[in-house]
């Protein structure tokens, strides 16, 4: 066998979910005979023989790593009873889609025909070599409780049964945020759970773990409190059989903290949760209809902390949160089981991922103006990006520290990267300017912060010690959108149009004048440009009264780049300005200019863009690799549009021969490095991975840009504003409050890259 076949990696197969099915895809290539005779036949005999060498060779050479098996007998099937394992395929299905969704792990949905436990038991062990872990699912108590506990014992994969943990680490991680909001202890609260099924078995199992104490808690089955006196207890019901003279779940309410419902609908009564402590929290958790309804129970007490399993009330307890993630952890250490310290690493990392601030795009997906930890929200929401890096990697350090784990992770930071990978989350770049910003802030004057987004932004941005917000517009509007968004921050506020602000307007407009005096600019008309918030947010950065700016929100770009060219203008040595689009692409992170300003560019204009380009490149701590785009390769066209292209190279190659940059070139062959060396082995670009394009025409980058960001999903940074003495940055019309977020970190990093240039000459001159 060659050295190739014996490297071979795993062929992993994708479900890839679309409207009204979901496909399945390798991958790897697979379109040649080479390819397939790497996947089968001769080439798969090599990691065989290597498998049977070693086991633990399965997880190097195939997908077993990253599989898992999603399996039911129908019996319990969500509020559906026993209605047979092929009844319970579509459950099962989506399970797995689930599981793909949210951790990019590949399942195998497998039903079982039998209600035998130990037929069932052995069927799983028979299949468990083909999987890296197992998900039972939908099996009724008490024959789960059995069938987890062996198969937890006898596999050396990890077990867990959803309808058990699922829910017990998703409700102990809203209750230790809702005691800490009720101002209440887990070893102190009084505990009713309705229900005694593997949910509510479970639940009560992890609540102790987290310090509730067994004489605290009251459980109720169909038939009332569950006493030490009843003799119809199973082994699990007896475990919290109380000593307490009660029998119906009223008496168990009376000054209770905690109700816990995991039974049937409409079984608490107002009057029942009236007889409860002050702030009580209530956890009515039957699907469809929850044992109390939501509006019924806050109308009946206002201090209620209220959670439910519904997606159309606040604080809905979805296990969601937790198995996609659990087992993403597991899996990545080869965890040969999930045991409790596990789940509770789980359970806190969920907690503690409620307290901090949320992603806008999570608002922007559950319809809120502002989520923030509080009685309305304490567990995350299913579709909070943040969910990937944080529950997994707590997960995998449990598994490690309790000796679960064969395999160690060492670079925690990478491990978080790699995950957000996994769903095409990849934000390294914006997490690195984000902490670069961080590590000096800036006083950033937002020109338009009467307008919700913007002020969202500049909250973020002052939350996450991004920038030091100063927030220009109508001083009423600001302080209103403030209070509704409940950003209470001790922030500058700048209404230009003022009294207040006479002073500092007519200081402005001196200097404004003195400027332009000669150029038909009168004093008057000065002033009267000062009450405009474009201008006289200019000339804040101007005059230090501010280190950058943020504008454009809600207005054309062109009128907001006139101001900051007569009020700013260019940087010492350039002689005209240009935007570069920071795209988040497939294959990286990838510059395009330009995008905003310059509409035909002449071939000494390009090569300056290209100068610029490679400049603010550098700033985001990459090399530059350009090339030079046009419709032509190297010269096979005539035409002036392809030959200033050509003529741009040329200079940027005699005054720039250090820098990576090459054309024209066709945009596949810029981006496809097989085709280039192929065809173009001499060019400055062959072997290297181009991550900057230069654009010929305003049109066809803008128009590459935006194709990018609507089709593609690309995620936008930009236009990042190139040239000017000062750091200005302009949004795009209607930009989103992420995207202003990070042109506000962009708008620090060009502040404190010039004021680093500046101490820099100042250095150079006084020596």
């Amino acid at each position: 066998m060659s050295k190739q076949s014996k490297r071979r990696e795993a062929l992993v197969y994708h479900a890839k979910p679309t409207p009204g099915k979901i496909q399945v895809v390798p991958t790897k290539k697979y379109a040649t005979q080479r390819d397939l005779s790497l996947a089968y036949s001769p080439g798969v005999a090599e990691p065989c023989l290597e498998i049977a060498k070693d086991v633990n060779n399965v997880y190097k050479y195939t997908a077993k790593g990253n599989l898992v098996a999603v399996i039911s007998n129908g019996t319990a099937v969500l509020g559906l009873g026993n209605i047979g394992p092929e009844a319970s395929k579509p459950v099962m299905e989506g399970k797995g889609l689930l599981f793909k969704i949210f951790s990019d792990i590949d399942v195998f949905d497998i039903e079982v025909n039998t209600e035998n436990v130990e037929e069932f038991i052995q069927t799983v062990k028979m299949i468990a070599p083909t999987f890296g872990g197992i998900n039972l699912e939908d099996i009724k108590a008490p024959e789960a409780f059995e069938i987890e506990r062996r198969l937890k014992e006898e596999l050396d994969i990890p077990v867990m049964h959803d309808d058990q943990h699922g829910t017990a680490i998703i409700s102990a991680a809203a209750l230790l945020n809702a005691l800490e909001l009720a101002g209440k202890s887990m070893a102190e609260v009084q505990i009713v759970i309705s229900g005694a099924g593997a949910a509510a078995i479970s639940c009560t199992r992890l609540y102790q773990a987290f310090g509730a104490q067994r004489e605290h808690i009251v459980m109720t089955d169909s038939k009332g409190v569950i006493r030490q006196t009843r003799t119809d207890l199973t082994a699990e019901k007896a475990e919290f059989a109380t000593h307490r003279e009660i029998d119906t779940l009223a008496e168990a309410l009376q000054n209770a903290d905690v109700f816990i419902g995991l039974s049937t609908s409409n079984i608490l009564s107002p009057e029942m949760l009236l007889s409860m402590a002050d702030n009580p929290i209530v956890f009515a958790l039957a699907n469809p209809d929850p044992e109390i309804d939501y509006q019924l129970a806050i109308d009946t007490r206002k201090d209620v902390i209220m959670a439910t399993g519904r997606s159309d009330h606040p604080n809905q307890v979805n296990n969601v949160l937790g198995f996609p993630y659990i087992f993403r952890g597991a899996l990545d250490v080869r965890a040969t089981k999930i045991n409790e310290a596990m789940k509770m690493a789980a359970v806190t990392a969920l907690a503690n991922l409620a307290k901090q601030n949320v992603p806008e795009q999570v608002n922007i997906a559950y319809g809120e103006t502002h989520l923030t930890f509080g009685r309305e929200y304490i567990i995350p929401k299913p579709f909070d990006p943040r969910l990937i890096a944080e529950v997994p990697p707590a997960v995998a350090k449990a598994a490690m520290e309790s000796g679960v784990a064969k395999e160690a992770i060492h670079d925690w930071e990478k491990y978080r990267d790699s995950l957000l990978e996994r769903l095409g989350s990849d934000n390294k770049i914006v997490r690195l300017l984000t902490n670069r910003a961080k590590m000096d802030p800036k006083r950033v004057v937002y020109a338009e912060a009467d307008h919700l987004d913007v002020l969202k932004a500049a909250q973020i941005a002052f939350d996450e010690g991004i920038s030091i917000p100063i927030l220009l517009g109508r001083r009423e509007t600001i302080l209103s959108l403030m209070a509704e968004i409940e950003f209470d921050a001790n922030v500058e506020i700048i209404d230009p149009k003022t009294d207040d602000e006479e002073q500092r307007r007519n200081r402005y407009a001196e200097v404004y004048w003195s400027q332009r005096k000669r150029k038909g600019v009168t004093l008057y008309s000065a002033q009267k440009l000062m009450r405009e918030r474009n201008y006289f947010a200019a000339m804040m950065v101007n005059e230090g009264d501010a280190d950058a700016l943020i504008s454009g929100f809600s207005r054309s770009y062109p009128s907001v780049v006139k101001p900051m060219l007569e009020l700013i203008g260019l940087a010492k040595g350039a002689t005209r300005i240009a935007t570069t689009n920071l795209m988040m692409t497939q294959r990286g992170p990838m510059f395009l200019s330009d995008t905003s300003i310059n509409i035909d560019p002449p071939a000494e204009d390009l090569a300056k863009i290209a100068q610029m380009t490679a400049r603010t490149v550098r700033m985001f701590g990459m090399e530059p690799v350009m090339a030079m785009i046009s419709f032509a390769n190297f010269g096979s066209s005539p035409s002036p549009r392809a030959t200033k292209v050509r003529d741009a190279v040329k200079i940027l190659h005699e005054s720039n021969p250090e820098l990576v940059v090459d054309g024209e070139l066709q945009t596949d062959f810029a981006l496809n490095q097989d085709m280039l060396q192929e065809f173009f082995p001499f060019s400055k670009l062959a072997g290297r991975k181009v991550n900057t394009l230069i654009f010929p025409s305003l049109d066809s980058a803008n128009i590459t840009y935006k194709l990018l960001k609507e089709l593609n999903k690309a995620e936008s940074i930009g236009p990042i504003m190139m040239g000017m003495r000062k750091p200005v940055h302009i949004l795009q019309l209607d930009a989103s409050v992420d995207e202003i977020v990070n042109m506000t970190a962009i708008a620090v990093i060009d502040a404190q890259y010039k004021e680093k240039k500046e101490q820099e000459v100042k250095a150079a001159l006084a020596k």
